[in-house]
């Protein structure tokens, strides 16, 4: 074990309440693509059964109409967090009729950014500014790559472990400073420890050939159909996917929260001449919502963010800026094929031990030079993490990736230990001990698993790909929600369309005025 970590794990023995690290709250939010019974994208606009996309709690979408975003409430029990996501998934399949939820994260046959439809929110003002987002999005990037689902992970500590863990660190900050310095401190945690996450739950190590278009690229091809890099573990995590090129020159700073604002807010205000020639309000159309080197924070597509609860139409930086973090989202997941949810309890369970090692060791600014590191390392395990040579970067030296990964698991495990004491069961150690066989073992990883699936089948990327969807389709088909439960969320789908429609009549300013106040400090 860590020396810091063991440090810091017997003083909250001694001085403070180690159960107190117990009870955080969980948070999914998950993606998925409708497509069509032959694996096509959905053309289909969001059923109106499943409610308004701007104004639903809970069932909403991201970049395009076709791709569904489930989202659950922040819960202390990971097991009511999947049971919550389950209910969801229920719901939809049974107002969906034929069409059905993909399973991987990496999207089905594409047929260029024309068979990708952008989302529609109506005609209120922040309906109209996420639509336009999108189109600007298109624009810069193509919808291509927008085609892409993942998993967000939303992780907060108790509020009542942060007097403890102040009094245990033996600090006088104000409590919200505290919590900010901490949070980041995960935060860079992870950016330097992330790659774990990728390597033992990646679950995109080939794709489809019409993702790719005619772009050069240096994949392994099978059938004509299939793509692979053969020790891959998450391609959406690599160039090809959210770990874009056009934003690698963006050098925001997770050292602290003033750093994290100054930075992303230079971001959102600073013109950028490539996207200025497409231009913003053309022939009375809007194409982007500004020219500049990010339309809005939210379009820096990055591992980890620190969040706080923003209010309506608040920038997420002005809320960081007012009132702190609240939260850690984790952006480093891919969709698990295998599972129904497509995350299972296990790795929720792991995540948490995970996150807590991010927060209890020891972790200084990030440097230019180890900034390098941390990027090259995340990018290498998304196209070859399981090359059983592979080293990876650790202050100005190599280690392998598996020595490494080995350290971190005897971290977790420690860490498992008092949240099992704390709940009373060993669940946690469990969760960690079932990524040991990953680890000592590159072909217990999922990637791996699905390459061998696809190989030993003889399948194409879309036939294993619809074989998965069409099999959680018929497990959820056959377990339709009690009537009573299905009322409750078709009444929630039809309270959500009111309140847009609500939203759309109390509009008393025009989309001009609302951008101007929307980005006014």
């Amino acid at each position: 074990m860590s020396r810091d970590l063991e440090g810091r794990l017997r003083r909250l023995q001694d001085v403070g309440d180690p159960h107190l690290l117990a009870g955080g709250l969980n948070g999914l939010e998950k993606e998925s693509l409708r497509v069509t019974p032959d694996g096509a994208i959905a053309q289909t606009p969001h059923a109106e059964a499943l409610g308004s996309a701007l104004t639903h709690p809970s069932i909403t979408t991201d970049y395009s109409e076709a791709l569904l975003e489930f989202i659950t409430p922040p819960l202390p029990d990971a097991t009511d967090t999947l049971a919550d996501l389950e209910r969801i998934h229920s719901y939809v399949y049974q107002v969906l009729e034929d069409e059905l939820l993909w399973v991987t994260s990496m999207p089905c046959v594409v047929g260029g950014d024309a068979s990708i439809p952008i989302a529609e929110y109506g005609t209120s003002n922040a309906g109209r500014m996420k639509h336009v987002y999108r189109r600007g999005l298109e624009y810069r990037y193509g919808r291509v790559m927008q085609a892409i689902a993942g998993i967000h992970y939303n992780y907060s500590l108790p509020l009542e472990f942060w007097p403890m863990y102040r009094a245990v660190a033996e600090s006088n900050a104000d409590l919200q400073a505290f919590r900010n310095e901490h949070y980041f401190g995960l935060t860079r945690n992870f950016q330097r420890y992330g790659w774990l996450v990728p390597y033992l739950f990646g679950a995109s190590p080939a794709l489809c050939r019409s993702f790719i278009g005619d772009r050069e690229h240096n994949f392994e091809e099978v059938d004509g159909h299939t793509l692979y890099l053969l020790y891959a573990t998450s391609l959406r995590m690599s160039d090809i996917g959210y770990k874009n090129k056009a934003q690698a020159a963006l050098q925001i700073s997770y050292n602290d929260i003033e750093a994290y604002v100054e930075n992303l807010t230079r971001a959102i205000t600073t013109p950028a001449p490539e996207y200025a020639d497409a231009g913003v309000h053309v022939d009375g159309e809007w194409r982007q919502l500004n020219s500049n080197i990010l339309q809005i924070e939210n379009e820096y597509y990055s591992f980890v963010r620190p969040k706080s609860l923003a209010g309506p139409n608040e920038r997420p930086t002005l809320a960081l800026r007012r009132r702190g973090v609240d939260y850690i989202e984790i952006r480093a997941l891919d969709v698990n094929v295998f599972h129904p949810m497509g995350v299972d309890l296990g790795q929720l369970h792991f995540l948490e031990c995970f996150l807590l090692v991010c927060l209890l060791h020891d972790s200084p600014p990030i440097s230019a030079d180890e900034q390098r590191e941390v990027e090259a390392n995340q990018s290498q395990v998304a196209v070859r993490g399981r090359d059983p040579s592979l080293r990876l970067h650790r202050n100005g030296g190599e280690v392998l990736l598996r020595d490494w990964a080995s350290a971190l698991l005897e971290d977790c495990a420690a860490v498992a230990e008092q949240l099992d004491a704390a709940v009373g069961d060993d669940r946690y150690r469990r969760a960690v001990s079932a990524q040991r066989a990953a680890v000592d073992d590159p072909e217990a990883t999922p990637s791996a698993r699905i390459l061998r699936e696809m190989a030993e089948r003889q399948e194409s990327f879309i036939a294993f790909g619809m074989r998965w969807s069409h099999q959680h389709a018929d497990r959820f088909r056959a377990r339709p929600l009690p009537e009573a439960e299905f009322a409750r969320m078709a009444a929630e789908a039809r309270d959500s369309l009111a309140r847009q429609k609500a939203m759309e009549q109390e509009d008393e300013i025009s989309f001009e005025a609302y951008m101007d106040a929307y980005f006014r400090d």
